[in-house]
């Protein structure tokens, strides 16, 4: 398994990230198999997991918990908070570590940052950035992350304003031509020394009849890891062969892949960048004092 530095750590992360939302039950995944399927990802090489307390109730946590038991010093663990203020976030740092069974996660982020109140209120006296900085001087969290799937302007204010450890951004092919973090955050990102994660990777799915086109445009961009999530066996040894024959994509490739998958460039398939998560309209990009190019 290829592995990759951290951002500006050289702690190694597999090129593969294991994104833990779908072994559930929702998911049709039993605790059974989500065991075999973390512990099998172990044994090949993957040493990424992410997961958050609202992936079904802490039950993605829990599992991830249960699959790891007696590996914790071979693995990096990534959660996340939904909360915006200080309280709210420590609160559910608590339950995270309950439920993972451990007494500190390598990585801790800031939920889905998606409109401007997000990132003004993290921000804020009292806010979410408090509780992170706080707990990793306790030794609770080692880095400090935050996530958007929709507006790449704001993450990239977001490391402006504070030094971020990483970011988990959608760079599935697809984000390519709309809204894209490949084109407007990637860069500075890179040059700010900023772990990036991909997500989003396959589309929800819609990218599957392109899998090994999809997964070599993400690993092919400047990202530390990407993660896919798998609720069987079989996905996971499909995306393990994958990333045990990735080579990077040709800027040929990179265009016939485009010019097939452009049609489904549409907000009722990138649901993370529409106006509501089932709606058929897209985001409308807020006005951002920021944002605005200097005179």
């Amino acid at each position: 398994m290829q592995t990759r530095s951290f951002g500006r750590d050289p702690h190694q992360v597999s090129l593969l990230g294991f994104g833990a939302q779908r072994i559930v039950d929702e998911h049709d995944c039993t605790e059974e198999e989500a065991i075999a399927i973390i512990r099998r990802a172990v044994e090949a090489g993957v040493n990424y997991f992410d997961t958050a307390p609202s992936y079904s109730g802490g039950q993605s946590e829990t599992r991830v918990g249960l699959g790891l038991k007696g590996l914790r010093d071979k693995v990096w663990i990534a959660t996340k908070t939904g909360g915006r203020t200080r309280d709210l976030a420590l609160k559910d740092l608590e339950g995270s570590l309950k439920r993972l069974q451990t007494d500190y996660v390598n990585e801790w982020r800031m939920h889905n940052i998606m409109q401007p109140h997000d990132l003004e209120a993290i921000f804020a006296k009292g806010g979410a950035l408090e509780a992170l900085i706080e707990a990793k001087e306790q030794g609770l969290i080692r880095k400090i992350s935050i996530s958007g799937h929709t507006d790449p302007r704001l993450l990239a204010e977001a490391i402006r304003r504070y030094p971020f450890d990483s970011a988990l951004v959608a760079l599935s092919a697809l984000d390519h031509f709309i809204y894209s973090f490949a084109h407007e955050f990637v860069p500075l990102a890179v040059e700010k020394g900023v772990a990036v994660i991909g997500m989003k990777v396959m589309g929800l799915g819609k990218l599957a009849p392109w899998t090994e086109q999809a997964l070599r445009y993400t690993w092919s961009l400047p990202v530390t890891t990407s993660i896919l999530g798998v609720s069987k066996m079989e996905e996971l040894e499909a995306d393990l062969e994958a990333a045990n024959r990735f080579v990077p994509m040709t800027d040929i490739e990179r265009v016939a892949f485009f010019q097939e998958i452009m049609p489904l460039v549409r907000p009722d398939v990138l649901r993370w960048k529409a106006s509501e998560w089932m709606s058929g309209s897209w985001y409308q990009l807020p006005d951002l004092p920021f944002a605005k190019p200097q005179p």
